[in-house]
């Protein structure tokens, strides 16, 4: 395990399945013709952001993993041009409805999947309505050269309990699938900032390299701004995009000198769970 080159797509997801599924196939096939090995498109990239209004109908719209038309589509582009393609999508299991994350490998089968640990539920962003909490447990997928691919989805990736979990299971970069914008309760609310500043904290707590997925655009009044970015081990931007370019970001990431680095840090050498247990206890 040495370098891995990844990428971050960024784009408007306000059309159709099909439509959509097209515009981040051909960013795929133009991360995949600049070396990229691992691709991570935006969170439930399959339609609009749903989750701003509470309807019953949308439901009807999950499918089981296996018969995801997103899932489907990247499977096949996966197995074509031997990438890895982490891939939400809106997972139904039986009678329950999940968030989900399919990792798809270079031969186009399925790793596993990763249900959404998080689920925010406030104005815009009204996700409890549709999914339950994950029932996976954050979980670590095997990469390109027997890497450790760590997955969080959106509201997961402002706990810092997502990333140190995902690292004392071994993982050697954290992706984070996005969909955040505006507040529609607080119009002078920019979250962008703040949003960027957690996931690079968990880069620097943590020395590991992070790569963040957000879709732009407005949907039905909502904007979602973007700033998808790809951020070294020691937090330091590799490639970043602003509020609404279209496009890829691509960067290769030394894996062997984050775990260096990572030892040399000593935060796993001087960790002190017997001092943690509140962290585990509820309020």
């Amino acid at each position: 395990m040495t370098k891995v080159k990844v990428a971050a797509l960024q784009l408007t997801l306000g059309g159709s399945v099909d439509e959509n599924i097209a515009a981040v196939t051909e960013l795929v096939r133009e991360a995949a013709s600049k070396g990229a090995e691992v691709i991570l498109p935006p969170e439930l990239f399959e339609g609009p952001y749903f989750c701003r209004v509470e309807d019953e109908e949308l439901f009807a719209t999950a499918k089981p993993t296996d018969e995801h038309p997103s899932v489907q589509a990247m499977q096949k582009l996966a197995t074509e041009l031997g990438v890895y393609i982490p891939t939400s999508f809106f997972e139904a299991d039986g009678p329950h409805h999940y968030n989900s994350l399919a990792m798809i490998g270079p031969d186009g089968k399925i790793e596993g999947v990763y249900r959404k640990s998080h689920i925010p539920d406030g104005p815009g962003y009204e996700e409890k309505f549709y999914f339950r909490p994950g029932n996976t447990g954050f979980k670590t997928f095997a990469g390109p050269d027997k890497s450790k691919l760590g997955i969080g989805i959106c509201w997961d990736q402002w706990y810092p309990e997502t990333a140190r979990s995902l690292m004392l299971l071994g993982s050697d970069i954290l992706f984070f699938p996005t969909a955040i914008g505006t507040e529609p309760h607080d119009p002078d609310l920019d979250t962008s900032r703040m949003w960027r500043r957690a996931m690079i904290g968990h880069a620097v707590s943590n020395v590991v390299p992070v790569v963040a997925a957000n879709r732009i655009g407005t949907e039905c009044g909502q904007r979602f701004y973007g700033h998808s970015f790809i951020a070294d081990e020691r937090g330091d931007l590799l490639a970043e995009f602003g509020a609404d370019e279209t496009g890829v970001l691509v960067a290769e990431l030394d894996l062997a000198a984050a775990k260096k680095h990572r030892a040399a840090f000593g935060f796993f050498r001087d960790r002190r769970p017997d001092l943690y247990k509140r962290l585990a206890e509820d309020l």
